[in-house]
């Protein structure tokens, strides 16, 4: 069961194959927990592959809204954050609905019913993908939001050709905007201990 505290909070929610121990939500939590937030992983419970399309937002939801309203529940502080990787994106109702900030890395924005609830976010929404990602559109990414990180020839899982160095760089320039935009968009003051 999830604590209610006052403090931060992140909710980390996975994509269809890639959990929140992979590098970009371990990374992208390790941010957010520095900054004071705990951290929340979310796993799936069955295989979202097997999920008809037209019902992933009610599945991802059963899944996210029970921690957000364990988080939320009398709990003065700032609202809770949550990062979403791919079919994570399908938690963007949730937030527009809650006013929750958000950072989607590879949103599924070429999934019209996910870019029309990214288009309804009211909170900061930072969006991260690359141009080798069928899933990714640049130029509507940049229309949702004007917090975008998009990283050239990276795809899906924000690898770029060649040796593995280049793509070890790109996960160091996305937790770099993760953190950058929480300092400086989402979280300008620091959490003091034992708050």
């Amino acid at each position: 069961m999830t604590e209610s505290t006052n403090q931060r909070n992140a909710v980390i929610v996975p994509g269809g194959g890639y959990g929140p121990q992979a590098p970009l939500l371990m990374y992208a939590a390790d941010a957010a927990e520095a900054r004071g937030a705990r951290p929340h992983p979310i796993s799936w419970t069955g295989n979202p592959r097997e999920v008809p399309p037209e019902e992933l937002f009610d599945w991802v939801a059963a899944h996210v809204t029970p921690v957000l309203d364990e988080l939320t529940a009398g709990t003065p502080g700032d609202p809770p954050l949550l990062i979403g990787k791919s079919l994570g994106t399908h938690a963007a109702p949730l937030a527009a609905d809650r006013g929750l900030p958000a950072v989607w890395l590879t949103p599924l924005l070429t999934v019209e019913p996910v870019a029309a609830q990214l288009r309804r976010a009211t909170a900061p929404t930072l969006l991260i993908g690359g141009t080798a990602d069928p899933a990714w559109d640049g130029a509507l990414a940049r229309q949702l939001s004007p917090y975008v990180l998009e990283v050239p020839d990276a795809d899906h899982g924000m690898y770029v050709p060649g040796p593995l160095a280049g793509s070890a760089e790109v996960l160091g320039r996305v937790v770099t905007a993760i953190e950058e935009w929480l300092d400086n968009v989402v979280w300008r003051t620091p959490v003091v201990a034992g708050n």
